[in-house]
This record gives structure tokens, sequence and C-alpha cells, in this order.
């Protein structure tokens, strides 16, 4: 499955779980849910099109959208580190690196690499990333590893795989 249909079926699943699923509970069960289903079935594929393959811009307005509408909280968004390994997660790493920080822990800069805490500890002492100074990684010098090793919006391909990359646990 390529990278736009693994994201689209994430998209699917959360549209569903997080709001036609609710909605079905509270209209009970009424078949002008089923065609807000169906809608928004048919524009995840779209969503999950120009967030991968489309303009920077477009790419970024269509991620906040969606990011507010499906995690919406009152504090900062926050995703656990097994997010940022699901295809909607690498798509915002690539595409905005973390909408809301200017750093990240060691274990979600490796989440969002694709490799392990201590494969990003070992690019840091070994001067391949900064140190952020209040801790962890500058969000932007993750963003720009993932497109320096070939995670562009337009290739498909994963995270890492530079050729310093090959011991740290990829």
């Amino acid at each position: 499955m390529g990278e736009t249909e693994a994201l689209a079926e994430q998209l699917v699943r959360l549209l569903d779980a997080r709001l036609t699923d609710p909605l079905d509970i509270l209209l009970e069960g009424h078949r002008s849910v089923d065609d807000v289903r169906r809608r928004l079935h048919r524009r995840a594929l779209d969503w999950a099109f120009v967030i991968s393959h489309g303009p920077q811009s477009d790419a970024v307005h269509t991620i906040a959208r969606l990011i507010a509408t499906l995690y919406p909280d009152d504090h900062a968004f926050a995703p656990p580190v097994p997010w940022w390994q699901t295809p909607l997660g690498q798509a915002v790493a690539r595409r905005v690196g973390h909408p809301f920080a200017d750093s990240v822990s060691l274990a979600t800069a490796g989440a969002m690499l694709g490799i392990s805490r201590q494969g990003v500890h070992d690019l840091v002492r070994r001067g391949k990333l900064p140190r952020h100074p209040d801790g962890g990684v500058p969000v932007h010098a993750v963003r720009e590893r993932l497109l320096a090793a070939g995670g562009g919006p337009d290739d498909g391909l994963a995270a890492g795989g530079g050729p310093d990359d090959d011991e740290e646990g990829q």
C-alpha cells in the first residue's frame, strides 16, 4: 500500500472513530450519518493526496484543519511517541515537523525519523543533529533530516535511510 493510501486509510479510521461513530450514536442511527460518512471517506483520499503530494501551503492548511478537528483539546497538540510512526504522524513530521513545539524528546525525534531513541542520541553525540538548549532536539533539524534523507512529500520513501544511519536501529 502506498503512502497516500495508507494515510487515507488512517484518516478514514480517525474520522469514523472521532466524528461519525459518535454522531451515529447521538442521532440514533439516522441515515443522514451514512451520507456524512460516505462524503468524509471520499474526502479522506483527497486530503491524503494533498498532504502527500500537494503544494506545501495546501498541505499545511489541510494538516492544521485535520489536527484541529480530530484532536481537539484545550492544550497544545502533544501526541504520544508512537503516533509519529503512523502515516499521519510521518506526513506531519515531513510537512511541518511538530506543529506546536520547537523541540522534541529524543524518543519523539526517533519516532519521527524512524530510528531508535539511541539512534537519535548517537546522531546528537556525533554532531549530525543539534541539541536544543531546552533539551531534546530542534524540530526544524528533525524535519530537515527527514527531507534530506529522501522523505520528501512526493517520493513516498520512509524516513531515515541516510548513509550514516545504518547502525542506528533502522
